[in-house]
């Protein structure tokens, strides 16, 4: 007897949606699980650093990490007190007139409020001239020349076979204007130079010169330049500091330790 049709499709309905069931869950799990593999592949996110904790660590890295202001060095004159100045006007001549420089870094103009120069190029100044007067002139044009001005120097101190005041002529570093001052004492420390610059608004800025590293490794390339007016002074070393202090019995224990 031929089995009624209506009967079998509703005995293999429910087997059909079990298997249904089951390939949904199958594919579930594997989409779950694949999601869960990616997450634990993806690496944690790493917080950005700030710029000023990032530059942190030992001083010696830190130090390599700063560029030096005294690096840069600028070849054109910085104008000081008691310079002299004429300031020169082809189409407005009425306005001619020589200036100095006074103790506080500012010039009495013609005409206009005064201005500060100290510090100051001639490129930087007549810039400065060409605002003042254009309050007063339409497009002026200024020339400016230096009549009186102070020789550039440097001041070397310390322990150094000649520390005095020198003439600063072209590029000089620290290791040539200690050769000029007659070189290091044997009491000096050169592993600490101090080379003392001034800067505006009466602030000194100090750089730390190891000319014993620089010496050794025969690498110049950190030897800072020297500026108009800077001072470089070359401290004691360790031992010079106490050795007045030491007794006289005591003076075999530094010269031969080996025998204490």
């Amino acid at each position: 007897m031929v089995p009624d049709k209506h009967v079998v499709e509703k005995k293999e309905t429910p087997v059909l949606h079990k298997n249904i069931a089951r390939v949904s869950f199958l594919v579930y799990l594997t989409i779950m699980g694949a999601v869960a593999t990616r997450a634990q592949e993806t690496p944690a996110t790493t917080p950005s650093v700030p710029p000023a904790v990032a530059a942190g660590g030992s001083g010696d890295e830190a130090d390599r990490g700063q560029s030096p202001v005294l690096q840069h060095r600028n070849r054109r004159y910085q104008l000081h007190s008691s310079d002299v100045l004429e300031l020169n006007f082809p189409y407005t001549p009425e306005f001619n007139q020589a200036v100095t420089v006074q103790p506080d870094g500012y010039v009495t103009l013609r005409g206009v409020e005064s201005i500060k120069v100290d510090g100051k190029t001639i490129p930087e100044l007549v810039d400065s001239l060409r605002t003042s007067y254009a309050k007063i002139l339409h497009d002026p044009v200024i020339n400016v020349e230096l009549k009186d001005f102070e020789k550039p120097y440097f001041i070397v101190g310390g322990e150094v076979g000649h520390p005095g005041k020198f003439d600063l002529r072209g590029d000089t570093s620290v290791a040539q204007a200690v050769a000029i001052a007659g070189g290091l004492r044997d009491s000096a420390k050169h592993s600490q130079i101090l080379l003392f610059h001034r800067v505006p608004d009466g602030w000194l800025q100090v750089k730390k010169v190891n000319l014993k590293k620089m010496l050794k490794e025969a690498n110049l390339e950190e030897d800072a330049y020297l500026q108009a007016g800077d001072f470089l002074f070359v401290p004691k070393n360790s031992f010079s500091k106490i050795e007045r202090f030491i007794p006289t019995s005591s003076v075999g224990m530094y010269t031969n330790p080996v025998l204490h």
